[in-house]
Parts: C-alpha cells; structure tokens; sequence
C-alpha cells in the first residue's frame, strides 16, 4: 500500500468512525511494537545473564 492510499485509508477511516477510534487504533499498534521490543531485549538480557553466572561457576 502506497503512502497516498494510506492517507486516503486513513481518512475514510476517520470518517467512517470516528477520531478517537482511529487514534485509539494507532496507538494500540504501536504499543504493540514496542512490547514485542522490551520482550526480545529482556530475553536477550536474561541469555546474557545465564552467559555469566556460567562463566563465573
């Protein structure tokens, strides 16, 4: 989907209903992104840890 069919998307979307629900919409989205985020770094942490506590013993 090209930019200018998002933004058309977008505000038939925001026509259809409501601002606040796209808004909501969105932000959920990128909640979404950044929870997936923390979950892969705080396994990567954790297999870092379990790393060291093997050196050390």
């Amino acid at each position: 989907m090209n930019e200018i069919s998002a933004l058309s998307y977008m505000v038939q979307s925001m026509e259809n209903v409501g601002f606040p629900v796209v808004v909501t919409l969105i932000l959920l989205i990128r909640y979404e992104v950044r929870m997936e985020r923390l979950e892969k770094h705080s396994k990567d942490l954790s297999d870092i840890i379990k790393e060291l506590r093997r050196d050390i013993s």
